[in-house]
């Protein structure tokens, strides 16, 4: 297919001139033969076939802004594979509207004529298929055909041999409305040659209204797409990391009234040998629900549904059979079960050539995520003046906040710089150093005026009188302890974060001076956030993305709600008995004991995370810290 554009070919350069103005209907053209210096060359050659003086290969004009009017050009083609044909309103060598003839699919398929803007140096045409971008025709070989070209506002219609009706009609353009140069684009490999060029501006054209674009029931339209990444570099195999989620650089995107997501417009292709990015929707469900998605993509895709890898595939062009094509439809289907809460979809989608793209419809219409913002008003903030803020914990007899510095660079490092931060309640530093030779401290919970703290190999005891460490446990065969919580008895519980294993998951108990595996298996996996609420143990389960409550007395396992995908870090319960949940990425939600999810809190987009924070009920105040940001700061929770 055509992968022939203007970037990255040679420049050359033509010195004759040569115009022509010609008068022709109600409007006067202007012909420019193509040994005129007004030709802008990115690559090709001026010859002599089929008796003319033609050219073969790829230039502008560079003196001309076309918005509005009529083109017209003969080509002869030798029948060979090839993809001659018209660019106009050129806005840069990346960015232009094109018009081309496949010589070798004439007769054969319905697309021997395509329509397809370039953007940002890609050609979609495995995007942009059917009615008002391909059509049919027969093009004989070793004959002058003449191909015309009119456009006026964001619609176009193309006629092949002075057909009097349109060969292709195009509803939209979709570069919209724009001006530029004017010109002709094919392989430089005499496959095709051009003769007798010429232009006209003129708005007096007059097109039918194009026909509405109906949306597809159940089109998922709202879509966070990220940045760009080398597809060699990437690990499709698996979720990706929380670290590459939350640099992600993401942005909102809108689909096309189609569902077409046209990834060009949004990113730029950066290497050579294949990118990929990701992109992601959310959406809230009831419940346990059967849901299918129907989709389609260019070129691979890789599927996971709240982090779990669904659907792979590839639909590159050719790598089928010899004559596919790649073109993007909702033509693969995955069948799926709902979660209570929200659910995210996340796909890889890479690029290597013809079109950089997606859709997704699901079978019923999807239930956006419930987002009041206004309900988290910020009190304060501290100067970006920590060490990689975790975690925060009240000291209500003292009326002050701990908060460790994490270090997130500790494993680099062969000093121990991990310390814990003292803070009063209106956001003042009151000793940033407070306790100091920490190993990348975490988790940290008061009882019976003693701090606990999780280290990287130990459960730490520290006197909050005079500062002291007084006791250091090792926790036997650990990975990675992270949060803690404490009950009524005094039972500490750890949770271990190991990074991929399900048997190895486990939640540590320190009872008696003693370290228990306490919970372990497939049902608790990658527990972050830990807190106590009455007899249950609330637990941020990030390996499948839900708030889970284990029963005190016999473990029991239930979940509460589904997050999607996500670090479930911070977890506390507000005045009026809500859970409190942040995703260490940046949102953080208010859940109601009913299964109503509502984000008040996203700072993803601001580079800013909400890890371990604390909830201070008698003021309403909500304390983050912010980890990568090196802050502290503080919201008050307005009711709704």
């Amino acid at each position: 297919m055509s992968d022939i554009t203007l970037t990255g070919a040679r420049l050359l350069g033509f010195s004759m001139v040569g115009v022509v103005l010609l008068a022709t209907g109600a409007y006067a053209q202007e012909a420019v033969p193509f040994d005129s210096e007004r030709w802008n060359v990115v690559g090709g050659e001026v010859m002599d076939h089929l008796g003319r003086q033609c050219f073969n290969g790829a230039a502008y004009l560079r003196d001309v802004q076309f918005e509005d009017g009529v083109i017209e050009v003969d080509v002869a083609v030798d029948g060979s594979r090839s993809y001659p044909g018209l660019i106009f309103r050129l806005q840069s060598e990346e960015n232009y509207e094109r018009l081309y003839i496949r010589p070798h699919r004439a007769g054969l398929y319905p697309d021997a004529i395509q329509y397809t803007p370039v953007i940002n140096r890609v050609a979609g045409w495995q995007l942009y298929n059917g009615e008002g971008f391909t059509a049919g025709a027969e093009i004989p070989a070793d004959e002058w055909l003449h191909l015309k070209l009119e456009v006026r506002g964001t619609q176009a219609r193309f006629y092949l041999n002075d057909m009097r009706e349109p060969a292709l009609v195009i509803h939209e353009l979709k570069h919209g409305v724009s001006s530029g140069p004017v010109g002709v684009l094919a392989p430089a490999d005499r496959t095709a040659c051009f003769s007798n060029f010429r232009y006209s501006l003129t708005s007096e054209l007059a097109f039918d209204e194009p026909p509405a674009v109906e949306t597809p029931p159940g089109t998922i339209i709202d879509w966070e797409i990220s940045r760009t990444y080398p597809t060699q570099r990437a690990n499709r195999a698996r979720y990706p990391h929380f670290f590459s989620i939350f640099t992600a650089g993401w942005r909102k995107v809108r689909a096309e009234p189609s569902g077409l997501v046209d990834i060009s417009r949004h990113v730029a292709r950066e290497n050579s040998k294949g990118d990929i990015i990701l992109a992601r929707t959310i959406f809230r469900a009831a419940g346990n629900e059967p849901l299918q998605l129907s989709f389609g993509y260019s070129d691979e895709v890789d599927l996971f549904f709240n982090g779990k890898k669904v659907f792979s595939a590839n639909s590159a062009y050719r790598y089928r059979d010899p004559s596919f094509l790649g073109i993007v439809g909702a033509y693969d289907h995955v069948y799926l079960t709902t979660e209570k809460g929200l659910n995210e979809v996340l796909m890889m989608v890479s690029e290597s050539f013809g079109g950089w793209g997606f859709m997704m419809q699901a079978d019923r219409a999807l239930d956006l995520p419930v987002r009041e913002h206004e309900r988290a008003e910020l009190a304060w903030q501290t100067p970006r003046v920590f060490l990689t803020p975790e975690s925060v914990q009240y000291d209500r007899k003292r009326d002050i906040l701990y908060v460790t510095n994490f270090d997130y660079q500790w494993a680099q490092k062969s000093e121990v710089t991990g310390y814990i931060s003292k803070l009063s309640l209106a956001g003042e530093i009151l000793e940033q150093h407070w306790v100091e030779g920490l190993h990348a401290p975490t988790g940290l919970r008061m009882y019976d005026d003693k701090l606990w703290v999780t280290e990287r190999r130990h459960l730490t005891e520290i006197d909050v009188e005079t500062g002291a460490i007084v006791g250091r446990y090792p926790i036997p065969d650990v990975d990675f302890p992270n949060d803690l919580a404490i009950d009524s008895g005094g039972n500490i519980y750890i949770s271990d974060t190991r990074p991929t294993s399900h048997i190895d998951s486990r939640i540590y108990r320190f009872k008696d001076g003693e370290f228990e595996v306490w919970m372990d298996g497939d049902e608790i996996v990658r527990a972050n956030g830990l807190y106590v609420h009455g007899e249950r143990l609330l637990v941020g389960n990030t390996g499948d993305g839900m708030l889970k409550a284990v029963s005190l007395k016999d473990k029991t396992v239930s979940d509460i709600i589904c997050l999607g995908a996500g670090v479930v870090d911070g977890i506390r319960v507000d005045n009026s008995g809500n859970y409190l949940v942040s995703h260490w990425e940046g949102q953080t939600y208010v859940i109601t004991p009913e299964g109503e999810v509502v984000e008040i809190l996203n700072t993803l987009y601001d580079g800013v995370n909400s890890a371990d924070f604390e909830y201070i009920r008698e003021r309403n105040l909500l304390i983050i810290p912010t980890f990568m940001d090196n802050r502290v700061m503080a919201y008050r929770l307005i009711e709704p």
